[in-house]
């Protein structure tokens, strides 16, 4: 379905660099998890039985990435202040996701060493804040992930391409502008040719100049209906989505997402789910859809199969994501009381429009 996990991975990490103005590092680790986790045996078992584990209290592939999990608690409980938090309260709220004291504090140089955090120090205890550059790639991204889905962008009829051949002894350029091409929303038509119904030829130019590959064109174009079929293997204009794209791979995705987010809501509506477990399922159900801007090209609805879930899967995040923030934050809350008791109060969750919130609200 286009990127793997590692690749995505891979790909948003190196954006955060490069927005930050730091070479990014080589790094096997990797932040985001795409996959959402099959529910089918648990939905069979379920019923009322409250003995059975719930799956929101697994927080998922992203306690794996402890890097990824404490810029996101920082984004979802500490947006905008600048007021540094001790260490401890970190590696404190990293321990609810089952992140072991050391994986945490390697977390915590991990991102300062690359800029992303800024340490001080009080007598012998540690603090940590965002760097500002950090933030504003938090932002940045919250807006990306908040917006996407939410209006179908009018489509004019026209294709951006790419056309490339780039010799083996330059494959590492070659896999990296694959990967921006993906990021951007293109995949490949035919090989060495990839397409986009979105008007990202400027977006491409730079990353073409970015990597020094010459050997290629992105232009825009109109996408012409052949005489009687055309040639072997060809196809009408409203079959370039499904041979360019897996459609069916990202309606699975869409669906499984619906189902575990659904089952969520249901549960936080009838107040069956206890601080703790709010804090894991926001971070999770956030976690989980963050990953469909990358991996759904946001095709024009003319070029969509019908009843896509997009819509309904963007229904139930929002619903889930604001239904928890105040009982996560409450928990939030209660884990930085631990070690200064002044801050947690401050501490405050914003919705999906970006509006911050108390806690007892």
């Amino acid at each position: 379905m286009g990127l793997s996990e590692a690749e995505l991975d891979d790909v948003l990490w190196n954006n955060c660099f490069r927005f930050l103005g730091i070479d990014p590092p080589k790094l096997s680790s990797s932040i985001v998890g795409v996959t959402v986790s099959s529910l089918t045996s648990y939905l069979d078992s379920l019923e009322d039985d409250d003995s059975v584990p719930q799956p929101w209290t697994s927080p998922g592939p992203v306690a794996q990435r402890p890097p990824r999990l404490l810029l996101t608690l920082l984004g979802d409980y500490w947006w905008q202040r600048t007021e540094p938090l001790p260490s401890a309260a970190i590696v404190a709220l990293l321990a609810e996701f089952g992140v072991s004291d050391s994986a945490a504090r390697a977390a915590l140089s991990r991102l300062t060493r690359n800029g992303l955090l800024v340490t001080s120090r009080s007598g012998r205890r540690t603090f940590v804040q965002l760097s500002a550059r950090a933030a504003d790639v938090l932002n940045d991204g919250a807006r990306r992930i908040f917006t996407f889905g939410a209006t179908p962008a009018p489509w004019d009829g026209m294709w951006s391409l790419v056309a490339f051949s780039i010799p083996e002894q330059y494959r590492s350029a070659r896999d990296e502008l694959r990967k921006a091409l993906r990021w951007l929303g293109f995949a490949p038509l035919y090989d060495g040719l990839w397409v986009s119904p979105r008007d990202h030829a400027g977006d491409v130019i730079g990353q073409l100049n970015d990597l020094g590959i010459a050997t290629a064109t992105a232009f825009r174009a109109t996408a012409l209906p052949l005489p009687g079929g055309g040639a072997v293997g060809a196809g009408p204009v409203s079959d370039i989505p499904a041979r360019a794209w897996d459609l069916d791979g990202l309606r699975a995705a869409y669906q499984e997402f619906v189902e575990f987010a659904g089952l969520l809501r249901d549960q936080t509506e009838a107040g069956r789910i206890s601080s703790s477990d709010a804090l894991i399922a926001r971070t999770r159900v956030m976690n989980e859809w963050r990953a469909f801007p990358a991996l759904d090209p946001d095709l024009p609805d003319e070029l969509l199969p019908p009843a896509w879930p997009r819509a309904s899967a963007r229904e139930q995040f929002i619903a889930c994501y604001d239904l928890l923030g105040p009982l996560a934050t409450r928990r939030v809350r209660q884990i930085i009381a631990r070690y200064s008791p002044e801050l947690a109060g401050r501490a405050a969750y914003h919705n999906t429009e970006l509006t911050m919130s108390d806690a007892e609200t």
